[in-house]
């Protein structure tokens, strides 16, 4: 049962009306077969770029939908209710133009972004190493200036959509200093560029993760996002908006799990009645749409800070926390309504309780996110009372 949403326009109600649409007739017959045989479904992501939900965050005049933040990510929660993979991706490839749109000159965004926010180029984020994941600043991947060109050496580990993205934003150290990273926009023929083979994963199969290796690849210089020694700030920028990201791909898993769990439960019958009709399994199932229906409100509520251009970031950090625990919960619960057939590959419960894990560990595992909630409340970081009569935005 599809979740109940009060939109801010009709204009964002058609748009999840569309996205329905396509995730019943163009998601829900491939999802099962391309996570089966680990295929990666770059052509639906044209499909979604044609229909307009790639670029949604971003400013009309750029190219993008010029939507509101809480409407992209339902979108996105739609989505990933269907296919988590794709749901996923949908947010790696926003955050991936993030460094362009925010730091990028009007002449780079003229010349990369309608084709990034229509969906025909699609990207990567090369940010992690296998020696530094939470923490950015000791990356060791390097980019020295030769004449119009940097050259670019090392290795980055877990990029979503590796070897098969049209563009990478990279972040790479071209000084000593600690923070002393900068962020480039690689196009994946770049000679000296090459992706290992896909990592072999418990959950999103669908999804190419890969370590990209920079062996020597020269980056020409207009291709510097910001100045040297921004990297890192543009990267950190981003991170927010990210885990939003990620907290409605754990919503729409949650909730699809949650789904079925229902169905299966309304027609399984057991001692003559429906076991949903069971006290002890209506309460599970009760428990489930209470956790679900906590976790979109708590990211909405970042996402509508977003909005109206106020501080959200513990905010972001509360949602990405809340919402992926309640998703690795109510898909392991899900499994268990369904009893041995959930434990089966014949229902899908069981590849939403394996994709749900990995949302607790990317885009800063929870663990993070408390150190960043805790050190926001050290610093008196408390509630305040608001008034904002400024109308959301359709920015990133």
């Amino acid at each position: 049962m599809p979740a109940t949403r009060v939109l801010p326009t009709e204009e964002a109600t058609a748009l999840l009306g569309l996205t329905r649409d396509l995730c019943e007739g163009e998601l829900l017959p491939r999802v099962a077969e391309a996570e089966a045989t680990e295929t990666f479904p770059r052509e639906v992501f044209r499909t979604l770029g044609r229909a307009g939900l790639l670029g949604l965050p971003y400013d009309e005049e750029l190219g993008g939908g010029g939507q509101p933040y809480e409407v992209y990510l339902q979108v996105v929660e739609e989505i990933a209710s269907v296919w988590a993979s794709v749901g996923v991706g949908v947010s790696v490839h926003a955050l991936s133009c993030f460094g362009l749109v925010t730091a990028g000159t009007q002449q780079q965004r003229q010349r990369w972004l309608p084709d990034m926010l229509g969906g025909e180029l699609l990207g990567a984020y090369c940010l992690s190493e296998a020696h530094a994941g939470s923490d950015p600043s000791a990356m060791r991947t390097r980019a020295r200036r030769e004449g119009d060109d940097y050259v670019v050496d090392g290795a980055k580990a877990w990029t979503t959509h590796g070897g098969h993205a049209d563009f990478y934003k990279l972040m790479a150290r071209t000084s000593e200093e600690r923070n002393g990273i900068s962020c480039f926009l690689v196009p994946a023929d770049t000679p000296g560029l090459v992706a290992d083979p896909p990592e072999h994963k418990m959950g999103l199969t669908g999804s190419a993760t890969a370590t990209m290796r920079f062996e020597g690849a020269r980056v020409p210089a207009d291709r510097l996002l910001g100045a040297e020694g921004d990297g890192l700030t543009i990267a950190l920028s981003g991170l927010d908006a990210g885990r939003l990201g990620i907290a409605a791909v754990a919503v729409g898993l949650a909730q699809g799990a949650l789904d079925h769990a229902v169905a299966y439960a309304k027609e399984r019958q057991q001692f003559g009645q429906r076991i949903i009709d069971f006290q002890g399994l209506g309460f599970l199932l009760a428990d489930m749409e209470a956790a679900v229906a906590s976790s979109r409100a708590t990211y909405l509520h970042a996402a509508r800070l977003k909005d109206r251009d106020l501080p959200f970031s513990r905010e972001a950090s509360v949602a990405k926390l809340v919402a992926t625990d309640a998703a690795m919960k109510v898909t392991t619960d899900a499994v268990q309504v369904l009893g041995g057939y959930g434990y089966t590959r014949d229902f899908p419960v069981e590849r939403f309780m394996r994709e749900a894990k990995v949302t607790q560990i990317f885009e800063g595992t929870n663990q993070i996110q408390r150190l960043v909630i805790a050190r926001s409340l050290a610093r008196g970081g408390t509630g305040a009372l608001l008034t904002d009569p400024t109308p959301p935005r359709g920015t990133a």
